[in-house]
């Protein structure tokens, strides 16, 4: 679809079509996670995705973000089918089109909370000034404590490690953050305000987001509600 005829809706962020998963678990039994799922993510949307475990909520979003690759079926992420890139030019894709918040975080051991958070930044060539300025500032915005900076993530609390690894997905202002279960491991109320922050950018500046989530705080203030059951679209449910 393209937006060059005058009354076309622009094309899809995220555009998925036929999309098929199937794993094998430990007995070599497939498994299907996906089952021909189609979906159009506009650019802009705030959008939770939910169901229960093993709906195929966190598989979607991997194949989104090109993290896996589908049994059959295409994803199209900013005008690129992704199973068309090769191995190096999905990578670069990603880090520069894609923020990621993982449940596990993610983060590399070695380097400091500001060292991870900087690390896209970092590989996108931007300079020391200003990597330190954009971390500093979500940092605080994000309530972690100058005396937090140098700290490995080892010597963080799991709800410290979420926000460094928040910090890392939204300083590079990506086209489209992925958020599996963002709020996992945070208290309500420090969920509940990082919730409202990500609201306010993507109103602010346009940057989508895309959450898997079980959490009752992300899917009331999702504006457009997408729910799983079985590797597919139960319902699709888009709010004022």
């Amino acid at each position: 679809m393209h937006s060059s005829n005058l009354g076309e809706s622009p094309a899809p962020l995220v555009d998925v079509n036929g999309l098929v998963k199937v794993y094998e678990d430990k007995s070599h039994v497939p498994v299907r996670a996906l089952s021909g799922l189609d979906l159009e993510v506009q650019s802009g949307e705030f959008t939770a995705i939910a169901g229960p475990s093993g709906s195929g909520k966190t598989t979607l979003l991997n194949l989104i973000g090109g993290l896996d690759a589908p049994t059959s079926g295409t994803v199209t992420v900013a005008g690129q089918d992704l199973g068309q890139l090769k191995r190096s030019t999905l990578a670069t894709f990603r880090l520069n089109n894609l923020g990621f918040i993982f449940q596990a975080y993610n983060l590399i051991p070695v380097l400091s909370a500001e060292e991870n958070a900087e690390f896209n930044l970092l590989l996108q060539g931007v300079s020391k000034t200003e990597r330190r300025r954009r971390v500093t500032q979500e940092f605080s915005d994000l309530g972690i404590e100058p005396d937090l900076f140098g700290r490995r993530p080892a010597k963080l609390s799991g709800g410290q490690q979420q926000r460094v690894a928040i910090a890392r997905a939204l300083v590079s202002r990506p086209k489209l953050i992925l958020a599996d279960e963002p709020t996992a491991n945070l208290d309500s109320k420090t969920g509940a305000r990082l919730l409202d922050k990500m609201r306010d950018l993507n109103e602010r500046t346009g940057i989508t987001f895309l959450f898997s989530t079980h959490d009752p705080m992300v899917i009331a203030r999702a504006r457009r509600l997408v729910i799983l059951r079985d590797g597919e679209i139960a319902s699709d449910d888009l709010r004022a």
